[in-house]
């Protein structure tokens, strides 16, 4: 069998997951003991791949919360009521594509584990990447995109949200009525609490630093 060669390049962005995973494992975001679980797994070859490399194990990621889905909120302006009463704000772009044809909220009450992950963790590259790239590392480290009510339920949710945190939405975008991508966004600034968007196009470029949320569904 001829053995297939590893570039210097393959090698830096190995080093460079392996710098994050301890990184996030010394700031207690990571458990050690999932995180050493996980590597016998794959000293042991034990993870399970499929096309592409895809890994089909969840990762070794704890989860963030615990969102309800299907609360009884349908149309767009059930939502817009409820963000209101509860006293959030929406913008004139999160307003637009709560109104479109692509935003369903679930019809039966569930729940979805959500998870934050950086740019940088999704993409393997500090420096961040693109949407596509965000999506296809949420994909390859056994992530599902959110469904679009996962934007303003997390937002009527997530009273307690600390000032100045900013959540991108990994969802499927939406259009909006002027023919741009969108997803939602959840962020506190010194206005209030928002339910935003932002661009999500797929070469939409963002900072390693950016945070999305992803689920692994219960």
């Amino acid at each position: 069998m001829t053995r297939k060669c590893v570039t210097d390049d393959q090698y830096g962005q190995l080093q460079r997951r392996l710098d994050e995973v301890a990184r996030r494992v010394d700031e207690g975001t990571l458990p050690f003991d999932s995180v050493m679980r996980a590597l016998q797994s794959f000293i042991e070859g034990k993870f399970r791949f499929g096309d592409g490399d895809q890994k089909k194990a969840a990762p070794a990621f704890k989860p963030w919360r615990t969102l309800k889905l299907g609360t009884g909120l349908q149309t767009a302006d059930n939502f817009r009521q409820d963000l209101k009463k509860s006293g959030n704000k929406i913008s004139d772009w999160a307003n637009d594509i709560l109104g479109r044809p692509a935003f369903k909220a679930a019809s039966e009450e569930t729940e979805v584990d959500l998870y934050i992950l950086t740019t940088a963790e999704l993409t393997g590259e500090k420096d961040g990447g693109t949407t596509a790239e965000v999506f296809a590392g949420a994909k390859r480290l056994g992530f599902e995109k959110c469904p679009a009510e996962v934007g303003p339920q997390l937002r009527i949710q997530y009273p307690d949200q600390p000032m100045n945190e900013r959540l991108l939405i990994g969802m499927e975008p939406i259009t909006d009525s002027d023919g741009f991508l969108y997803v939602f966004c959840v962020e506190r600034d010194g206005y209030g609490q928002w339910l935003y968007t932002d661009c999500g196009s797929a070469g939409s470029v963002w900072n390693g630093n950016d945070r999305w949320v992803f689920i692994l569904r219960k």
